[in-house]
């Protein structure tokens, strides 16, 4: 069977970082196929590549292994994690970008022993490649290593309701095209309050005229906020963290 590994990285591809892991990955599994999901993380941010993960691990077939490398803390005495959730495999530094998997019931977790010889600045390549490629080959989770009692878990902050019956929430993440995506889930219509406006939750973009605020339910399920044809990072002076209000409609 040839089982899927994917990359998910803030490595960019400028440097050869990800073409080092692909070569490790093919040399010990080359019946496997290699999906890149993105390497345009932002630099050690790991609640981007949480939140990203958390969108796409599922979307795989059971028994993908996917491999996470945002790591500023490589080298250092965190651990690193093989998983098994839902049927899927994940690879990756026990810092909480791994938390999607972790949540999920049934869930068990092994901490990976160093190889000798591994480079103390690039894990992706000396020891999450060759793990995933062991389990690609079928390797057992129980192969690996022994069960890690307490994995790092990082969660997206809940909204609060205020007592006016209004959600409080907040930004969580810019996407690349400006847009403010939210903590925050609504049913269709209601009002977002956010940087001094009320913008009203519309079904799609094009509800507005260009360069105008809109707010709209996203793929994900949770509001963001967007400028039609624009920026709303920039036009609106959003950045994670930023308080989102919402009332829904009566």
């Amino acid at each position: 069977m040839r089982r899927v590994i994917t990359l998910l990285t803030d490595f960019g591809t400028a440097d050869g970082y990800v073409g080092e892991m692909k070569g490790v990955l093919l040399s010990l599994a080359p019946d496997a196929v290699v999906v890149d999901i993105t390497h345009d993380i932002s630099p050690q941010d790991i609640d981007h590549a949480r939140l990203t993960l958390a969108r796409v691990w599922r979307r795989f077939p059971k028994d993908t292994v996917h491999v996470v490398v945002v790591d500023p803390g490589v080298g250092s005495a965190r651990a690193a994690l093989a998983v098994l959730s839902d049927g899927r495999f994940l690879v990756g530094p026990d810092n909480g970008v791994l938390s999607p998997a972790l949540l999920i019931a049934g869930v068990r977790a092994v901490e990976l022993a160093l190889p000798p010889g591994a480079s103390a600045t690039f894990h992706g390549r000396d020891v999450f490649a060759p793990t995933a490629a062991a389990i690609a080959r079928g390797e057992p989770l129980e192969a690996l290593g022994a069960d890690a009692m307490r994995p790092v878990l990082r969660r997206t902050p809940e909204p609060m309701r205020r007592a006016d019956g209004a959600l409080e929430g907040e930004v969580i993440l810019i996407d690349r095209f400006g847009n403010a995506v939210t903590n925050l889930v609504a049913p269709r219509g209601g009002t977002v309050e956010v940087a001094n406006r009320q913008i009203h939750v519309r079904r799609t973009y094009a509800e507005v005229a260009a360069e105008m605020p809109v707010a709209v339910v996203g793929s994900s399920g949770l509001i963001e906020v967007a400028v039609r044809d624009g920026n709303a990072s920039r036009t609106l002076g959003l950045e994670r963290g930023s308080r989102v209000v919402l009332r829904t409609s009566s």
